[in-house]
């Protein structure tokens, strides 16, 4: 999809969502479950309600049993915590010894997007939040995603393997120009570039990474930092906004 495709549908979903004049029923099928079919809305409905609030081992035991059959695919050795959201399990796809702690949300909505794509090893804490409007989220091997984090995606957003992410860390592949003084800001023009964090990096606690920066490969990201640019590879960046203050390969 070319990005201006995508900077379009940013708030598509939400005034689709206004102006349908499609059943609540229906609304609901293609806003939670993914698919427009009644099996599908059946298959979703009992098994989230049976398994989400499941206490103790025995709901892990059942959630990674039976949650196979909600998504696209579903790795050996998954285990889903209590409370775990879904929405549009279809485009979600999860390799192998995945943990997702309590209370995640993984929403992969969008009409043209892939969604989530989870790969083997991942953590993702209790609290966290991946939410795709009409872009996709990828975590490769052994990403680390702590608690409370929020990974926002209109166009790509990719977390490099072995990448840390400590707690409350905040990663926007998308948002709102503020030229026209008379417009609502989600009816302005968007911008959906996207980001990359290369692998074995490490953001720390409430961070923040913007649309368009990406984070070479080795680096750190201090805590509390913004980034507002490219960050290189083996680069420290700290403040706000975030500026490069050592490179890890120098002595």
């Amino acid at each position: 999809m070319k990005d201006g495709d995508q900077e379009k549908g940013i708030v598509q979903i939400q005034h689709k969502m206004e102006n349908t004049k499609a059943s609540k029923a229906g609304s609901y099928m293609e806003m939670f479950v993914g698919k427009k079919s009644f099996l599908a809305f059946l298959k979703y409905e009992i098994l989230t309600g049976l398994f989400t609030y499941c206490p103790g081992a025995i709901g892990i035991f059942l959630r990674g049993i039976f949650y196979k059959l909600l998504f696209k695919k579903v790795g050996k050795g998954v285990m889903f915590g209590r409370g775990v959201s879904i929405r549009n399990p279809y485009k979600i796809k999860i390799g192998n010894n995945v943990i997702i702690d309590d209370n995640v949300l993984l929403d992969a909505k969008g009409g043209t997007n892939e969604g989530i794509i989870i790969e083997d090893g991942v953590f993702i804490g209790r609290n966290s939040i991946l939410s795709c409007k009409n872009g996709n989220i990828i975590l490769r091997n052994r990403a680390n995603i702590g608690f409370n984090c929020e990974i926002f995606s209109a166009n790509n957003v990719e977390i490099g393997e072995n990448t840390l992410l400590a707690a409350y860390v905040y990663i926007v592949g998308g948002g709102h120009t503020s030229e026209e003084l008379d417009k609502a800001f989600q009816d302005q023009d968007s911008h959906a570039i996207g980001v990359k964090i290369g692998k074995n990096s490490w953001l720390g606690t409430k961070s923040t990474i913007m649309d368009g920066c990406n984070v070479g490969e080795g680096s750190i990201i201090g805590a509390g930092a913004v980034v507002t640019k490219e960050v290189p590879d083996y680069s420290v960046a700290v403040g706000m906004p975030a500026k490069v203050v050592k490179d890890r390969r120098e002595k």
